[in-house]
């Protein structure tokens, strides 16, 4: 008997149960695109006003969730441009095509990341900061 076999997998309304954890529980079918954090509390979320929310603090090692909302495509990266060399993690999100979600790298060193959109630098909307402490 492998590993994986004795931990049981069920599908059920929406729901996935590992073990005794469930995972990805909804209203809809579940899908392959990482499901967003219903707290907001790892997420932002880019549609045509803007990134949402600008300022975020997360706890060492955490990813960031990027969601693209709008109709049009973004790059996202970290500060400063054109370089974007203060949080490269951040620059694993990159180009993100609408209705795309793309993670940042693991956030491990306590600083704050500056991040524009590379396509718009200058554009207020699309820059932000996540604070990693």
């Amino acid at each position: 008997m492998t590993k994986t076999s004795h931990v049981s997998r069920i599908l059920a309304g929406g729901c996935v149960l590992a073990g005794l954890s469930v995972y990805g529980c909804s209203d809809s079918p579940m899908s392959p695109t990482p499901t967003p954090d219903p707290t907001g509390a790892r997420t932002i979320t880019i549609t045509s006003a803007g990134a949402n929310p600008r300022q975020l603090t997360v706890a060492p090692g955490t990813r960031v969730l990027f969601v693209n909302s709008d109709t049009r495509s973004h790059s996202m990266n970290s500060d400063p441009h054109p370089d974007h060399t203060d949080c490269t993690e951040i620059n694993q999100v990159g180009f993100i095509n609408p209705g795309q979600t793309k993670e940042t790298g693991n956030l491990n060193t306590v600083r704050t990341c500056g991040l524009h959109d590379h396509d718009n630098p200058q554009t207020a909307s699309l820059q932000g900061r996540i604070t990693i402490q």
